[in-house]
């Protein structure tokens, strides 16, 4: 019986019952007490030597968090997180603002004017409707070089290829006129040989009306150019250029 309560006091857990070994006598003394009432006592003993630690739950189970307090951290740390967020958002929109009226053309400016601006594509050539050069009630006889050089000599109006906007108006020795005329920022034309030119620079024109006029005394070239190159997929119908399909980008 010691064993067991030396035992007891090391765990330092309370006792609930206690296994007691004693030697039966031959004759029961008066008043002496059973088992059951021995280990009673026993267990008794032990527990208020340890304090009197008695519990109704399952010691060997951990207590449990209350869901309420642990709702109520996380609520509180998200909110710190949205609060700084904002902060962080707000700071941003200032340096943004700050940068464009006093550094308009620092590099963050640039960069975040790159970001949201998209650059538009341009048409191809190929993808613009061509126009005759010269009236259909002209006499003038129009013809293609090799090359791609329209040709005429005539008196009437002269008409762009295209729609697009004058470039440069320049005039030669000869006192003849010549306009470039930009459809995109790759394909233009050049009209040389004009007697008059009917717009300024930065004028928008269209394909189906008069650039300019020839008197007939000089003769009037029509080149189309793409990047700089000379094009020649084309053939004329009358007065009329129309692209070659094998030969134009798709």
């Amino acid at each position: 019986m010691d064993q067991e309560l030396e035992y007891a006091q090391m765990l330092e857990v309370p006792v609930s019952t206690v296994n007691v070994v004693k030697k039966k006598p031959i004759f029961k003394k008066k008043g002496e007490k059973d088992d059951e009432t021995l280990k009673e006592q026993v267990v008794d003993s032990v527990n208020e030597r340890m304090g009197d630690y008695v519990y109704a739950e399952d010691l060997t189970v951990p207590p449990k968090a209350e869901k309420g307090a642990f709702a109520a951290t996380l609520a509180d740390k998200s909110g710190k997180i949205l609060i700084i967020e904002v902060a962080a958002a707000c700071l941003l929109a200032i340096g943004i603002f700050l940068t464009n009226v006093f550094m308009p053309n620092s590099a963050i400016n640039s960069f975040i004017v790159g970001l949201t601006t998209e650059t538009p594509t341009e048409a191809a050539y190929s993808e613009f409707e061509l126009y005759p050069v010269v009236s259909e009630l002209s006499d003038a006889e129009v013809s293609v070089s090799a090359g791609g050089v329209i040709t005429f000599t005539g008196e009437g109006a002269v008409y762009p290829v295209a729609d697009g906007e004058v470039a440069s108006v320049t005039q030669s020795a000869d006192g003849t006129y010549s306009v470039e005329v930009a459809h995109t920022s790759v394909f233009r034309t050049i009209i040389s040989g004009l007697t008059n030119v009917y717009y300024s620079v930065g004028d928008e024109v269209a394909g189906n009306i008069p650039v300019g006029y020839s008197n007939g005394s000089n003769q009037v070239s029509v080149s189309m150019y793409n990047d700089g190159e000379l094009l020649n997929c084309y053939t004329l119908t009358g007065a009329l250029p129309v692209w070659n399909t094998a030969d134009t980008p798709q």
